[in-house]
């Protein structure tokens, strides 16, 4: 894997002719640019990483607010259910279910989209060095047999 450089001047000597100094200076510049593309591939992941989180979190919010809720619909079903037909308790529980249930279903919405946002590192950055490092290791390997 050979990387281009920056420089104004393409570089005319072929690796078998360039002086020690410049294959160090060409490795610097290669190592600099690698290291600045696996940062920012980090940052992408982890921007991703965060909104999904983010989210989740709110989900998981939404379903605390629909706890209290259900409390308060506790509350006033036993209130308004005096007047019914059915038991006082029947009523308030039947409405009460409800609302949980729905709290419930928000709650595991929620934690899929936290769990689906993985862990905060970013992985496939990692990954990438790491192939990258497996490349230059090869590399290395086969230039003293070679």
């Amino acid at each position: 894997m050979m990387m281009m450089t920056t420089d104004t001047q393409p570089s005319t000597a072929w690796p078998a002719e360039a002086s020690t100094a410049q294959l160090v200076s060409q490795l610097s510049e290669q190592v600099s640019t690698l290291v600045r593309d696996e940062l920012a591939l980090a940052r992408v992941e982890m921007v991703e990483k965060g909104k999904r989180a983010g989210v989740g979190a709110g989900l998981l919010g939404g379903a605390g607010v629909l706890a209290m809720y259900g409390v308060g619909a506790l509350l006033v079903t036993i209130g308004a259910a005096l007047a019914m037909v059915w038991p006082v308790w029947l009523a308030a529980l039947v409405v009460t279910v409800g609302v949980f249930v729905v709290a419930a279903v928000t709650a595991l919405i929620g934690k899929k989209q936290v769990q689906q946002a993985g862990p905060p590192a970013p992985t496939a950055a990692v990954d990438s060095a790491k192939r990258d490092v497996d490349a230059v290791k090869s590399a290395i390997r086969d230039g003293r047999h070679g």
